[in-house]
This record gives structure tokens, sequence and C-alpha cells, in this order.
């Protein structure tokens, strides 16, 4: 053997005539190896005026006296080119980059960055990028902005570009998780099924689903809006002459609780502004037919939230309750904590809000 293995340094030989001319080939060549800085690891071609001792990496394509080099360490000495092959495991400072670089026996990837145009990055266990990635975040970056774009057809794409995050099974988990402070304030996806889901909390404890749908149909719920559809289930005596509250007992559907069927109410639990809607009937007590019939939406127990809605023409109407006289449509701002009754009057005689007909409902718009 006449050299080294890795480095392939020169040995000096037995009996050897100028042992001198050996000694300074291998010391010339590990001034060029040991601490390797390469100025640039782009250029395909020699530099017009490069320094004693300058090293590079030559580009792809290379010509001129680095042809058939790509790859490879043009290391300048004594006024030529002398080629250097690196091994697998060389490292070098790229100058112009100001960056680590090792050969994997392909090309020069950066140590302590991303490989290079067309390399490929497979089965890696952690990555950080401004942080540090860790077992339950194995993907972590810390930056301000961060940009997605479609390959245009021009590069070889289709233009198009398509976000996939899939789970495992409709009752596993798939979204995001939106963090102030990481702490979670609101989450977006498919979570417990797969119909997408938009909740929010205020403690990253307790979340209220703000947008459900269902993924069969594609219809869309709004479960934390306050929102009631309420009836009497009783005929209720109503006395001549005297605003009375209608006493709404029950409810059919009630989110949020807002309606208080004890208390015959609806409570504003947000400022906002809010659609009310009733349907008003008579029942007749026995021969009386009163002159007219009133209804009208109560503020707070006492102030009127809309102009009474009045029918002169009772005479007409079947007398069993089974025919509705009046509806009554409202749009109103309210304020947290305020409430809203429904009240009904008969004019000269007295007579029955009847429960076939009778209902009040509202929701929250805004």
């Amino acid at each position: 053997m006449e050299q080294t293995a890795n480095l392939k340094l020169p040995y000096i030989m037995p009996s050897q005539a100028q042992k001198h001319v050996t000694h300074n080939e291998a010391i010339r060549r590990l001034d060029g190896l040991v601490q390797l800085a390469a100025r640039d690891r782009d250029l395909p071609a020699p530099p017009t005026a490069p320094d004693d001792g300058d090293c590079y990496i030559v580009g792809s394509a290379a010509t001129g006296d680095w042809a058939g080099w790509d790859g490879q360490i043009a290391y300048f000495v004594d006024g030529a080119w002398e080629r250097l092959a690196p091994v697998i495991g060389w490292r070098a400072w790229i100058v112009d980059e100001e960056r680590l670089a090792v050969f994997d026996g392909a090309g020069w990837q950066p140590v302590d960055g991303l490989p290079g145009s067309g390399a490929e990055i497979q089965e890696v266990a952690l990555f950080g990028l401004g942080t540090s990635a860790d077992s339950a975040n194995p993907f972590s970056a810390k930056l301000d902005k961060a940009l997605w774009t479609a390959r245009y057809a021009a590069e070889g794409g289709t233009g198009n570009l398509f976000y996939t995050m899939n789970k495992e099974t409709p009752a596993g988990d798939v979204g995001f998780l939106l963090q102030s402070g990481f702490v979670t304030k609101a989450t977006v996806g498919l979570f417990g099924s797969d119909g997408w889901r938009l909740a929010v909390s205020a403690d990253g404890s307790a979340f209220n689903d703000a947008i459900r749908t269902d993924e069969g149909s594609g219809r869309v719920a709004l479960p934390s809006n306050p929102k009631f559809l309420a009836f009497i289930n009783y005929d209720q005596y109503i006395a001549a002459d005297t605003w009375q509250t209608v006493a709404i007992n029950d409810t059919q559907a009630n989110d949020q609780l807002a309606f208080d069927a004890g208390a015959n109410r609806f409570t504003a639990p947000a400022e906002g502004l809010y659609r009310f809607g009733a349907a008003i009937g008579w029942k007749q007590n026995g021969t009386n037919v009163p002159s007219a019939v009133k209804a009208k939406l109560v503020l707070n127990g006492a102030g009127d939230l809309c102009a009474p809605l009045v029918a002169g023409d009772v005479a007409g109407l079947a007398v069993d309750g089974s025919e509705t006289v009046l509806h009554l449509n409202v749009l109103a701002r309210l304020a947290a904590g305020d409430t809203v009754e429904l009240a009904q009057r008969f004019s000269g005689l007295d007579g029955y809000a009847p429960a076939t007909v009778t209902r009040f409902w509202g929701a929250w718009l805004a």
C-alpha cells in the first residue's frame, strides 16, 4: 500500500530517494483537506484569479480544468488545480453561504439546514424550524409567516394546491387548535365524528360549539345561538279589557335554555339583535264574542317592545280556538338580562288563549 485509505496521503517507502518530495506532497494535501473551507459549491468553471490554497466544490456540468469533477473538491495549489475526491462523511464550510455541508455519497448537504434543491428528506423523526421539536410535537416551527403555493403547470405541477389532514376512524379527531399563550381558544375540524365543527373556549377547558354541520345533508346548526319555540299546554282564561301575560309554559326547542317556562318569559343571555314571533288565537267563553283581540310583546315586565296588534273582526272566526287571529313579528335590540313576554287582551268580553294555536318563538341574530 502506497497511500492512506481515507485521505490518500502518500507513504514514504523504504529506501526511497528524495523523501522530502513525498512528505511535502502529503503536507500539501493535508493543508487543503484539514479544516476544509470551500469558497463556493455552485461554480461549473474555475474562477479567473484564484488565490493559492483556495478550495471549491465543483458545480454540475463542469468545464475547463474542472471538466468531469462535478461534486468534487478543486484545490488550487502551486499555480495548478488539484482534484480531491470526497468520501462519505467529509465536511466543508461553505464560505459564501456561511454554512456547513457534509458529503453523503451523492452530493453535499447542509448540516444545519435543509438539503439542496432536488434532495429528499425521508423518515425524519423530528423536524424543528426556528425552534426545537420533541416527541409531543415532532414537527415544530417558530416563524412570522408561512406560505404554501401551488406548483405551476409550467414547473410540472397542476397549478392546484390541496392540504390534506386525515384521521383513522370517524370517532377520532382531526383539526386545528388555535391558541393564545398556548391556551386553546378555538378548535376547527372533525372531532368525534365526520361532521365539521367550530368550537370556542374562554379558558381552554370548557368548549361551546359555534358551528356544527351534518356530513350527510350539509345542514348547518348554530347550537350556541339562543333560540326557542314555546307554547301553552292549556286554554288560559283572559279577562275582558285587561292586558294579561300569556302563560307560555312549555317548549319544543330551547337552545341555551334562554326561555324560562316557569316564569313564561325569554331572557336575553347577551346583548344583540333578536327576532321574535307569535301566533295568537281566541277561544270563546260561553257565547261571549269580544270586539277585538290584541297582542304585544312586553319588555322587562313593563314597557311595550312593540305596538299592539289588533284584530277587530272576531265574530267570523271559529269559536273553538282552531284558527290563528294574529301573527306577530318583531326585531329588537336587547341588552343582556332583558326579558320579553307575550301579552294578550280581549276587548269588551272575556275569552281564552287556546292551546291549539298559541305559540311564541325567538332567536338571536347578531
